[in-house]
């Protein structure tokens, strides 16, 4: 889409002039998802990061032909906030959120510090949000976050997890500046994607690990369903047990720390562990 998201409709239009499964990815896309795909009936849409429930209507599915494909961030945030508190020397840890007020992003913040304090009951925490809805330049603003950053490492954190979109980047510009300039290491944390491998060699040093959001699993699974004729309408979590969230290991930073993260792991999973999807 164009940079303001006025044409949104307009190609999920063409798209599904040409196509029985339109493939929407990001919650921005929800309300012309619901638009085009009541003129559409005979296609499917699915919405990525968006459960397309009409709340003020008894949260139902918004048309027959809309699925939604979100993600328990917070399972996969709680064992990246176990990871941060397992490796944190200084007992304080950051979180820079993109755009808060919405409900999502909270849900990181919340799994990252639940998992931090399972880990050290007395860890510090700071989050920080770059701006709130329904302002969404804080996922596109890298000078920002990498201010926040360097003032989260100047307060003694050692370890910041980004939920910021592309101004992550700034967090990483941060993580090896101050590294650099300290001679101390700090570690960024990033999302969605391995980032080690993402961001550039520049930054792998200094990424300690990403918290994966597997689109690739949602994606793949309703591409079956289209072609078996099995879609479905309503949404779809992706959680620890689907498969659908979890942490990477590039770099072998977390290799002394990963049977105590498969534990929680598997706590979670048996239903021992209840993460939140709210800060407290």
């Amino acid at each position: 889409p164009n940079a303001d998201g006025s044409d949104r409709a307009q190609l999920l239009q063409l798209q599904a002039d040409q196509s029985d499964l339109v493939i929407a990815v990001g919650f921005l896309f929800a309300g012309d998802v619901a638009a085009v795909a009541a003129e559409n009936p005979d296609t499917n849409f699915a919405v990525i990061d968006d459960a397309m429930l009409d709340f003020d209507n008894g949260a139902v599915p918004l048309g027959d032909n809309i699925a939604g494909l979100t993600f328990a961030e917070e399972q996969g945030s709680f064992l990246v906030g176990a990871a941060a508190a397992l490796k944190s020397e200084t007992g304080i840890i950051g979180f820079i959120g993109g755009v808060g007020g919405f409900g999502l992003i909270e849900k990181f913040e919340a799994g990252y510090t639940a998992g931090a304090q399972a880990v050290n009951p007395d860890i510090t925490v700071i989050p920080q949000y770059i701006t709130q809805a329904p302002d969404f330049d804080g996922f596109f603003a890298a000078d920002r976050a990498q201010e926040i950053a360097l003032n989260m490492y100047s307060q003694g954190a050692d370890i910041v997890y980004h939920a910021a979109g592309g101004s992550g980047a700034g967090l990483f510009e941060a993580a090896k500046s101050q590294s650099e300039s300290s001679g101390s290491q700090v570690w960024a944390i990033g999302v969605d994607s391995d980032q080690y491998n993402t961001a550039g060699a520049d930054f792998a040093p200094y990424i300690l690990t990403s918290m994966l959001k597997r689109v690739d699993v949602a994606v793949l699974e309703i591409t079956t369903a289209q072609a078996e004729g099995t879609f479905a309408a309503g949404n779809t979590v992706y959680d620890l047990s689907a498969d659908g969230v979890g942490y990477s290991t590039s770099g072998g930073y977390l290799d002394d720390i990963v049977d105590q993260l498969e534990a929680f792991k598997a706590q979670i999973i048996a239903g021992d562990i209840v993460v939140p999807t709210a800060p407290a």
